[in-house]
C-alpha cells in the first residue's frame, strides 16, 4: 500500500496509480451530496435545467455537516453510507464525476461505473467527523438550502485523509 498527496484536480491522472487500500491526503474542492440532494440533482438532470456546480471532473462527499459551531468553518462533517447513493452514482460517474467520498461497500453497477469510467472511490471512517472538520478549510452552501445539513456545500479540503476502496482497475478494500 502506497501513501499520496493529491489535489481532487488530479485524480484523473492518478486514477491508474492508485490501489485499493493505498491512503491519500486529498486536498481541493469538493461537493457534498446525500439522498435528498441526489434526488434533486437527479431532478435537475432529468428537466434539463443547470445544476449547481459542473459534474465534469467533480468530487462527491457523502457528508451532511452538523451546524457550524461559532469561530468554526464547519460542524462535524464525517461520511455517510455510500450505498444509499448506488442507486445515483453510475449516471453521475458517467458524466464525468472522477471521485466519491464515503463510507461502506458499493454494489456492482457502481464499481462498473467507476472502472469504465477511471474513477475513484475514497472511503472515509465513520465517526471522526469532528477530525475530518479541522481538514475543511472553507465551507459554501451553493445549492438546496431547505434541506438543511443535506444542502449540497463546496468544501475545500487540505490534507483531508481518506483510503483508496475501490481503484479504476477494479481493486476492492471489501472483496
Amino acid at each position: 500500500m502506497a501513501e499520496y498527496n493529491i489535489n481532487i484536480n488530479q485524480i484523473r491522472e492518478y486514477s491508474s496509480v492508485l490501489a485499493a487500500g493505498d491512503r491519500v491526503l486529498l486536498s481541493g474542492t469538493v461537493y457534498t451530496s446525500r439522498d435528498a440532494a441526489h434526488k434533486r440533482i437527479f431532478e435537475l438532470l432529468d428537466s434539463g435545467e443547470a445544476l449547481p456546480y459542473d459534474l465534469c471532473g467533480a468530487c462527491i462527499y457523502f457528508a451532511g455537516p452538523t451546524p457550524t459551531p461559532e469561530g468554526m468553518v464547519i460542524g462535524s462533517c464525517g461520511p455517510t453510507t455510500s450505498g444509499r447513493m448506488d442507486v445515483y452514482s453510475p449516471r453521475l460517474l458517467d458524466l464525468g464525476l472522477v471521485a466519491m467520498i464515503g463510507k461502506g461497500e458499493r454494489n456492482k453497477a457502481v464499481c462498473d461505473a467507476i472502472v469504465r469510467n477511471k474513477a475513484v472511490y475514497f472511503c472515509a471512517i465513520g465517526g471522526a467527523g469532528a477530525l475530518y472538520a479541522k481538514q475543511i478549510k472553507k465551507c459554501e452552501e451553493i445549492a438546496f438550502k431547505d434541506l438543511g445539513c443535506e444542502s449540497v456545500k463546496r468544501l475545500e479540503l487540505e490534507n483531508f485523509p481518506v483510503i483508496v476502496g475501490i481503484d479504476s482497475k477494479g481493486g476492492n478494500l471489501f472483496k
